[in-house]
C-alpha cells in the first residue's frame, strides 16, 4: 500500500475498498467501505486548483450520512504550503475549512449538549461572531483516496456547524476531546480555480436527469426524478405512495392520503422568477393552529442545478419567493431581527406541521413533521426562522415538542399573482382579499409625486415672490386727532390713484403709536368710473409684557391685508378709523402696492394638492392595521 501524500493518515484500496491507516511500525486495516454513491459532483480526485493564492490537489473523498438520512461529500485538499483543507459539498454548495488551534486564553469550547442553536461560541477565535446553526451526528459511509484523519468505516461522531454573518462557516468535531475546530467560508467553483466546471456540471446534470427513469416499488408505475442526485423523498404520481430515495433506489415508506388541495403550479413546470429559471419539483401543504383553529398554506419547491433550491409560498392567495440565508448573517432578539442592514419586526411564532407532500424533496420529509417557525416582517420582505422540532417525554408521561438540532433562516420577497401567472403559465389565480404581512402599500408612490409637487409649488412661489413686478401706487401719512368718545371714528378720503387690472393689491398700515393697544381700519376701494366698492378690514394690534416665563410680545405696529385684483380704473380709498387710546393723537401711514405675491395663495394651492394624498394616507393607515390583524404583536393593539 503506497501513501503518495505526506501527512495523509489513511488511504482506501482501489481494489478491495479497505481503509488502511499507517502507523509508526505497520499499517492497520480499519475495515471496508461501500462504493461511493453517484452524486454527479463536478469534482474528482486528482483535480488541481488554487485558493487564496495557494495551489492544492484533491486527494481524498468521503461520503458522510446525516442522522436524518441525507448524505454529503467531503473532499480533502492537500495544499502546496503543507496545509490540509476540508471541502464539504452539499446541495450544490461548497464550504472550504481548515483546522485551527485555539489560543489558550480563548477559553474552552462548551460540550455539545451545552451549545444552543442560534447562540454564539465565544471561544472561537476570529474577527466575526460564529453562531451554532446545527448540531448533529455523522456516520462514515464510504471513502476513496488519501484522507488526513483516521476514518473508520461505519463510525459515528457528533458535530456542530457554525455560521458567520458574511458566509463564514465552521465545524466543531466532537470525535476528540477537546473538539477539533475547523473554520473557513462558503466558496464557489470559480473561487477554487474551477470556473470551467460550472458549465460542465450543468450539462452533466441535464444528461443525468434525462436518464433517470424509475418505477414505484408499490404500484410499479413509472417515476421520473427531476433532481435525482439530491432528492431524498418523492411521492409516486400514480398511487400517491411516499418513497425513500437512496442512491437511485426507491423504498416504499407509506401510502399517503390524497391531498385536499391540488397544486396550482404543475410539477415539472419551468418558470422565470426571482432572477433565475426554476423547475417546480415539489409541493407541500403546511398548517399552524391558533385558538383551536387550523390555518393552511402551500409551499412549492423550485430547483435549478446551478442556483440550487428556492421556494414559492402561497398563503391567503399571496405569494412569496423564498431563499435561504446564512444563520450567522441574522441577529435576533425576542421581537426584532436584523439582516442585510434591515430591521424586521416579529409578526408571529407558531408550531408548523406538514399536512401533505407531493413530488421531490431534498430532505426526508414526513407528514406530521414539525418545525417551530417565527416570522419577522419588513415589507416587501419576511424573514423566517425555522427550528426543527421533535417530541420528547414530558411530565406525567405526556409527549411534548422539544427543540431539534437545526436552525434555518430564509428571506421571502413578496411577488404578485400576476408574476406567478406569467412565470409558470398558470390559469388565472385568485386575488387576495386582505393585505399580506409583508405586502408593500400599493399606492405608496403617490407620496413621492406629492412631495415633488409640493416642492414645485414652493419653488414657483419663491420665484414669483422674487421676480414679481411689485409697484407702489399710493402712500400717504396722516396725523389722527383725538375724537369725542371711544365709539367715535375718523374718516379719511384719499386722492384718486390708478390700479391696473389683473394684479393683486396689498394694503399696509403702519401706526408707531400702537403700544399695548389697537387700531382698526374699515376701508373701501371706490372706483371713480363705475362706483364699484371693495371693502377690506385692516386691524393693527401690538401687545407686550413679561411674566414668570419671561418677556413676551404679540402682534406688531405694522399690519397688511391682501386683496384680489380689481378692474383697471382710478380708485380712491375711504378709511374709517378707530383706536383704543382715542383721547390721544395717532400717526398713521397707509401704503398701497400692486403685484405683491401672496404666500396665502401658495399655501392654498398646497392644501388643494394635499387632499388626495391625505385620503391615501388614511387608507394607508387602515391598510397597515389590516396587515397586522393576525399578529399577536400588532403595534396597533392597545397595551
Amino acid at each position: 500500500m503506497v501513501f503518495k501524500i505526506p501527512g495523509s493518515v489513511v488511504t482506501v484500496c482501489e481494489y478491495c475498498k479497505s481503509v488502511v491507516a499507517r502507523g509508526d511500525r505497520a499499517i492497520e486495516d480499519l475495515g471496508k467501505v461501500a462504493d461511493l454513491a453517484d452524486t454527479q459532483s463536478p469534482l474528482q480526485l486528482g483535480l488541481k486548483g488554487a485558493y487564496q493564492g495557494a495551489w492544492f490537489e484533491l486527494t481524498g473523498r468521503a461520503q458522510l450520512g446525516h442522522e436524518a438520512g441525507s448524505m454529503w461529500d467531503e473532499w480533502y485538499a492537500a495544499f502546496s504550503d503543507g496545509r490540509w483543507g476540508w471541502l464539504a459539498e452539499a446541495q450544490g454548495r461548497f464550504y472550504m475549512t481548515f483546522q485551527v488551534s485555539l489560543p489558550p486564553d480563548e477559553g474552552e469550547i462548551p460540550s455539545l449538549d451545552r451549545l444552543e442553536l442560534g447562540q454564539g461560541v465565544p471561544a472561537i477565535p476570529g474577527q466575526v461572531p460564529m453562531m451554532v446553526a446545527e448540531k448533529g451526528e455523522a456516520r462514515a459511509l464510504s471513502a476513496k483516496g488519501e484522507i488526513p484523519y483516521r476514518l473508520v468505516p461505519g463510525q459515528t461522531y457528533y458535530y456542530a456547524d457554525l455560521s458567520g454573518p458574511h458566509g463564514e462557516f465552521g465545524t466543531l468535531d466532537f470525535s476528540e476531546t477537546p473538539p477539533l475546530v475547523f473554520l473557513g467560508k462558503e466558496v464557489t467553483l470559480a473561487e477554487m480555480g474551477f470556473p470551467e466546471l460550472a458549465a460542465a456540471a450543468q450539462e452533466a446534470q441535464a444528461r443525468h436527469v434525462a436518464a433517470v427513469h424509475l418505477f414505484c416499488p408499490n404500484c410499479g408505475g413509472p417515476l421520473d426524478l427531476r433532481a435525482p442526485d439530491i432528492t431524498e423523498r418523492v411521492t409516486c404520481p400514480n398511487c400517491g405512495s411516499l418513497l425513500d430515495v437512496n442512491s437511485g433506489q426507491l423504498k416504499f415508506l407509506k401510502a399517503l392520503q390524497p391531498g385536499k388541495v391540488a397544486p396550482v403550479i404543475t410539477l415539472g413546470a419551468v418558470g422565470e422568477v426571482g432572477g433565475g429559471r426554476f423547475m417546480a419539483i415539489g409541493f407541500m401543504q403546511r398548517s399552524v393552529e391558533f385558538e383551536h383553529i387550523r390555518y393552511y398554506w402551500e409551499e412549492y419547491l423550485l430547483y435549478n442545478p446551478q442556483i440550487g433550491f428556492r421556494w414559492l409560498v402561497r398563503s391567503d392567495d399571496h405569494w412569496d419567493f423564498v431563499e435561504t440565508v446564512s444563520p450567522g448573517s441574522v441577529t435576533c432578539t425576542s421581537k426584532l431581527a436584523a439582516y442585510n442592514n434591515l430591521q424586521f419586526k416579529i409578526y408571529q411564532s407558531s408550531l408548523a406541521r406538514v399536512e401533505y407532500v407531493f413530488g421531490e424533496f431534498y430532505w426526508k420529509v414526513t407528514v406530521g413533521e414539525l418545525t417551530k417557525t417565527t416570522d419577522f416582517v419588513h415589507p416587501p420582505y419576511v424573514l423566517s426562522q425555522e427550528v426543527s422540532v421533535s417530541y420528547g417525554q414530558g411530565s406525567g408521561g405526556h409527549h411534548k415538542p422539544i427543540e431539534g438540532s437545526e436552525i434555518n433562516w430564509s428571506l421571502g420577497t413578496y411577488v404578485t399573482p400576476d408574476t406567478i401567472e406569467k412565470a409558470f403559465g398558470t390559469p388565472k389565480l385568485p386575488r387576495p382579499s386582505k393585505p399580506a404581512p409583508n405586502q408593500v402599500f400599493p399606492h405608496k408612490a403617490i407620496y413621492k409625486y406629492w412631495g415633488w409637487m409640493m416642492l414645485a409649488v414652493f419653488v414657483l412661489g419663491l420665484i414669483i415672490n422674487i421676480a414679481a413686478p411689485r409697484q407702489k401706487v399710493f402712500e400717504q401719512s396722516y396725523s389722527l386727532q383725538p375724537v369725542a368718545n371711544a365709539t367715535a371714528t375718523q374718516v379719511i378720503f384719499t386722492d384718486p390713484f390708478p390700479l391696473k387690472a389683473g394684479r393683486n393689491i396689498k394694503v399696509t398700515a403702519s401706526a408707531p403709536g400702537v403700544s399695548n393697544s389697537w387700531l382698526y381700519i374699515d376701508g373701501d376701494f371706490v372706483s371713480d368710473a363705475t362706483g364699484l366698492v371693495q371693502t377690506f378690514p385692516l386691524p393693527v394690534e401690538y401687545y407686550f409684557g413679561s411674566d414668570s416665563d419671561g418677556s413676551w410680545s404679540e402682534g406688531s405696529s405694522t399690519a397688511d391685508v391682501n386683496i384680489s385684483a380689481l378692474p383697471g380704473d382710478n380708485y380712491n380709498m375711504r378709511l374709517e378709523i378707530q383706536w383704543e387710546h382715542w383721547q390721544q393723537p395717532m400717526a398713521l401711514t397707509v401704503r398701497v402696492e400692486q403685484g405683491v405675491p401672496s404666500l396665502g395663495h401658495m399655501f392654498l394651492v398646497m392644501l388643494v394638492i394635499s387632499i388626495i394624498p391625505l385620503l391615501v394616507a388614511i387608507y394607508h393607515l387602515i391598510f397597515a392595521r389590516r396587515r397586522w390583524d393576525d399578529s399577536p404583536y400588532s403595534p396597533f393593539q392597545q397595551k
